[in-house]
């Protein structure tokens, strides 16, 4: 992951509708915009309001972090923080790769699908496209949108605000842009654990939202949503939730809702191979120049049967896993992060990490090196007719090649994964995330205006 550096406290918004929050905690900013950042940052009333929020820091006997920074890797939270400073987190717009990808887990996600307009075309495309840019640039640094602000999120900081934008396979034939397409957007295989509802599935263009305040990813939301006006309409829309910033004592690996840490070997940025396994090569052969430096991602909804889940020993869930509940080591012994042995037996001779183990069969080890950045949300959207919750993940997996990193480990699974039989995939998309857009472009516009 790039340098994180401390920029200067933001300046409040004050024009009509802008979000003004008072004494903002310093946000962080990736390194390559930090020059930029700090060459702004010579008012005398700007360096005081940090000087003020650093001391009050010390006051309290709290370490105010870099707030909404990642740590360790995206399946990680934020830094620690106090939950007071968690509005002031902010990720920049302008990056070489969007948004939303390495940023740790935030609080509060939205994933939104929409289909093109009938007779909406390339040239519409490109309209919505500079809006939605243009929006998130101004949502992501605390600002009001540009046009019929709600004013829903005017009290709030950028609260590590994320909007990130793809395309689906049917995009490039609603946009005549056949040519243009990857060939790694063919459509997935299918998988013996699916049960998809295709009206909950792909679409032409995918949305994600992420922050961490509930109101500021609702507020970022309605403003997409408002912004498609008549050139598209919502396909299908998804709301997740994660453990908020400064909830634990420490940082650690997130949670999901069978109670597991979930995301212990994602691959890490500070990894030499990270970017090649994670982002698409600026000299990529086999991708079309405008995917240089984005990342496909895999959205699936797997429902977890929690009821049948729950009925297992503590014991039981473990082997299912193949780590411990309590702190996500792996069952042959360690913490979290010691390399899981996978010939260790018993003194029955039996193998501590079963043969089935959802962990063994997932190691890219066991599957050719295939890896992918997992950066989910957990969902709940009520109970069903027979008192069965209907929760589990939006799982979100980034990757340079989805036939090599989730098609193989999910084909893997496949053949013999214990967990199962615990959970099922009910919707399932595939998208191309180009990347970042540079000062004065807007996302995709190197593909839509080529």
């Amino acid at each position: 992951m790039p340098d994180q550096s401390l920029p200067e406290a933001p300046t409040p918004v004050t024009r009509t509708g802008a979000r003004t929050p008072e004494d903002p905690a310093p946000a962080s900013v990736p390194a390559d915009e930090s020059a930029e950042r700090a060459a702004s940052a010579e008012s005398p009333g700007k360096d005081l309001t940090r000087r003020r929020l650093l001391g009050a820091a010390g006051a309290s006997g709290l370490v105010l972090g870099v707030a909404g920074a990642a740590v360790g890797y995206a399946a990680a939270p934020a830094q620690a923080t106090p939950l007071s400073s968690v509005g002031a987190g902010q990720a920049m717009f302008h990056v070489k790769h969007q948004p939303g990808i390495t940023q740790g887990l935030q609080a509060r996600g939205h994933l939104v699908a929409f289909d093109l307009a009938a007779g909406a075309g390339r040239k519409e495309a490109a309209a919505l496209l500079r809006r939605w840019s243009e929006t998130a640039r101004l949502l992501m640094a605390g600002e009001a949108a540009a046009h019929g602000d709600t004013d829903v999120a005017r009290d709030a900081g950028p609260s590590s605000l994320t909007v990130t934008f793809g395309f689906g396979n049917s995009f490039f034939t609603r946009t005549g842009l056949e040519k243009e397409r990857p060939v790694a957007l063919d459509p997935l295989p299918a998988f013996s654990s699916d049960h998809l509802d295709a009206s909950r599935s792909n679409g032409d263009l995918w949305v994600q939202i992420g922050a961490d305040d509930a109101l500021v990813a609702f507020h970022a939301l309605r403003a997409i949503q408002k912004d498609a006006g008549g050139a598209a309409k919502v396909r299908w829309q998804m709301n997740g939730f994660n453990r908020t910033p400064g909830a634990t004592a420490h940082p650690m690996t997130a949670r999901n809702l069978m109670g597991q840490m979930d995301g212990t070997r994602n691959p890490k940025p500070a990894e030499a191979d990270f970017d090649q396994r994670i982002f698409v090569p600026a000299d990529s052969g086999k991708d079309p120049a405008w995917m240089a430096n984005g990342s496909y991602a895999v959205v699936r909804r797997i429902r977890m049967l929690l009821d049948d889940w729950e009925k297992l020993s503590l014991k039981a869930q473990e082997q299912v896993i193949g780590r411990r509940k309590a702190d996500g080591a792996a069952l042959s012994g360690g913490t979290e992060t010691t390399e899981m042995d996978l010939e260790k037996t018993d003194a029955n001779g039996d193998l501590v990490v079963p043969i089935n183990a959802h962990a063994r069969i997932t190691r890219p080890d066991q599957n050719g090196g295939a890896a992918m950045l997992r950066r989910p949300f957990s969902y709940h959207d009520g109970i069903d007719p027979d008192g069965a919750p209907d929760a589990g993940l939006l799982f979100v997996c980034w990757q340079a090649d989805p036939l090599r990193g989730f098609v193989t480990v999910q084909r893997k699974l496949d053949r013999g994964d214990a967990l199962s039989q615990y959970i099922r995939h009910e919707s399932s998309g595939l998208f191309a995330v180009p990347g970042g857009a540079a000062k004065g472009e807007y996302v995709g516009q190197r593909l839509l205006e080529a």
